[in-house]
């Protein structure tokens, strides 16, 4: 009688790092919503809901050097950086089975191995966050902060009203992508699959069946 298998796809190092990101994004999150409508959050002094996110922001951006740092020396960046033969036909596969397969039953249309964990739609996406967003709030960020110190720093481009605008439009593609990334880790075998895998570092697959990617 054939048995489950497993895959181990995460180390703790990982396993610790995204967890301890996906703290931290959440709390960055809830901190600014305070700042920004503090009449939503009345319950958080507006000053120590300032104080907070400041510190989070530099504790999530010294576990993203320290995460690149990871991932730089042992390879693994290449797990994120999309494959050029066949991306977009895989791409187009993959957003296939998103919108539709995906509801009528059908079977991952990618293999998920320890060398390659994400499909082609997930490469570019965690791409695009750790090149494009990440950099602009930061970036909109440190200008809020420098701006009530130097307001000639914000004026320079465009003033604290479009710095703040867009630090706030980078806040809702970041909730954005947290919602969407919790959904789509129940499109594994089993709605808890990919969380297990994330918590233990193994998924467990099963018997007489491809290892799918997510």
């Amino acid at each position: 009688m054939s048995t489950a298998r497993r895959l181990q796809l995460y180390t703790l190092y990982e396993r610790l790092w995204h967890w301890g990101q996906a703290l931290g994004i959440l709390a960055l999150l809830l901190s600014g919503l305070a700042i920004r409508r503090p009449d939503l959050l009345p319950f958080v002094p507006f000053a120590a809901a300032v104080r907070v996110h400041d510190l989070l922001a530099l504790l999530l951006i010294s576990n993203a050097a320290l995460g690149l740092f990871f991932y730089v020396t042992t390879g693994t960046v290449r797990q994120l950086l999309p494959e050029p033969r066949d991306f977009i036909s895989l791409s187009v596969r993959q957003a296939h089975y998103y919108l539709r397969g995906i509801f009528r039953g059908e079977p991952h249309p990618l293999e998920k191995r320890a060398e390659a964990r994400l499909n082609p739609l997930q490469r570019a996406t965690y791409l695009l966050i750790m090149n494009v967003l990440l950099p602009l709030q930061v970036l909109t960020g440190l200008l809020m902060w420098a701006g009530t110190r130097w307001p000639w720093l914000t004026d320079a481009v465009g003033g604290a009203g479009l710095v703040a605008l867009v630090h706030a439009m980078g806040a809702w593609a970041f909730a954005s992508f947290i919602v969407a990334h919790a959904y789509l880790t129940t499109t594994g075998h089993k709605p808890t699959s990919s969380i297990k895998a994330m918590i233990l570092g193994w998924e467990e697959l099963p018997p007489e069946s491809s290892e799918e990617i997510a």
